[in-house]
């Protein structure tokens, strides 16, 4: 096992683990599992931080995130469009602007803003699709950061400029990184 199986926990965190070291196995079946490079920046630790990340369907999103040690809250909502307090309904319709996000809450002492990029990366989706995730496709499955201050702005640039400087996809991330709007969790039967 690798350092990185500090991160994750239970099965779903050994099976994670396994797809990080190369083995085989992925969460989409369609994307094979890559070793994304460790990031060369990360933001400072200091209290409970939040990351919102968009990457296709929030439940797949979520499943990824809840198992990592020092994720303390996930949850599965909409943010990046303009209707408050949008449904699921009026976000499928993409008139609403919304991604179908998730919104975690982490301590950075236990896992880095910087390591929940490197699993976003890794094994959440293909950052090099535009508006969708696999057989999903929309503007709400679209990939994005949303960032919640300078810090990991500056974190989620550098990393995806390291990523492209890698070589590591055949086409350009397409992954969008923005300031994070307001966020409305997703209603009680996701």
């Amino acid at each position: 096992m690798t350092s990185r199986s500090i991160l994750l926990g239970g099965a779903f965190g050994t099976a994670l683990v396994l797809m990080l070291a190369g083995l085989p196995g992925t969460l989409r079946a369609d994307v094979p599992a890559r070793i994304m490079p460790a990031p060369q920046l990360d933001a400072p630790a200091s209290g409970l931080q939040t990351a919102i990340f968009a990457g296709g369907c929030f439940w797949g999103v979520q499943a990824v995130f809840q198992h990592v040690n020092g994720v303390t809250e996930t949850t599965s909502g909409y943010t990046g469009g303009t209707t408050a307090n949008p449904s699921y309904e009026q976000v499928s319709t993409e008139s609403t602007g919304h991604a179908e996000a998730v919104r975690i809450t982490f301590d950075p002492a236990r896992v880095s803003y910087a390591t929940l990029l490197q699993i976003f990366f890794s094994v959440v989706l293909d950052p090099t699709e535009v508006n969708r995730q696999g057989p999903d496709t929309g503007t709400q499955y679209r990939s994005e950061l949303f960032v919640t201050g300078p810090e990991q702005d500056r974190v989620a640039h550098a990393y995806v400029a390291q990523l492209d400087a890698a070589h590591l996809f055949d086409k350009p991330i397409a992954t969008r990184i923005d300031p994070a709007p307001a966020f409305y969790p997703a209603e009680g039967y996701h």
